[in-house]
């Protein structure tokens, strides 16, 4: 697709400084098809002013813990591949509240238990023992149960961890 306004495009620097990205974070950001560019005539990427705010959308969206895969369907779902409006990110943002809140617990989970045995049911730490008697975090699944969304037995408590 031809450039809007060539006389307005912008180098890969240009746009690394105003976004602060890398220029390989953006070269990476466009074999991913996040963004697009255009090629000048010896073959240099040159970039619509449009593509700062896209890659700013892209830092956002990564900043609050969403995936480069998340992040690319949800560009994908614009219409010819426009750089969302303030529109699109209230929508998108409604989409992602859920997962978001998600993290959030997992992250509130995480600094309440930082001090302390996270649930990974692992049993080689002593206060495992305590947190997960028997092993029974391994019926629930692998990795971090108690971390990542399961409830501790109710017969336990952080006095009985303390002690």
């Amino acid at each position: 697709m031809p450039a809007k306004n060539p006389s307005r495009l912008l180098t890969i620097g240009d746009v690394a400084d105003r976004t602060g990205c890398a220029t390989s974070t953006l070269r990476f950001y466009e074999d991913r098809g996040l963004i697009a560019s255009h090629r000048n005539e010896v073959g240099y990427r040159r970039y619509e002013p449009d593509v700062i705010r896209r890659v700013s959308f892209i830092r956002t969206a990564q900043r609050v813990g969403l995936s480069l895969t998340e992040i690319g369907e949800a560009l994908a779902s614009l219409p010819d591949g426009r750089t969302p409006t303030a529109k699109d990110w209230a929508r998108l943002a409604r989409n992602w509240g859920p997962k978001l809140d998600e993290r959030i617990a997992v992250l509130t989970r995480l600094r309440e238990q930082l001090d302390s045995c996270i649930g990974c049911g692992c049993l080689s730490l002593r206060s495992c023992g305590i947190w997960n008697p028997d092993d029974v975090a391994a019926t629930l699944g692998k990795g971090p149960r108690y971390l990542l969304s399961d409830e501790r037995p109710s017969s336990v408590t952080a006095a009985d961890h303390d002690s």
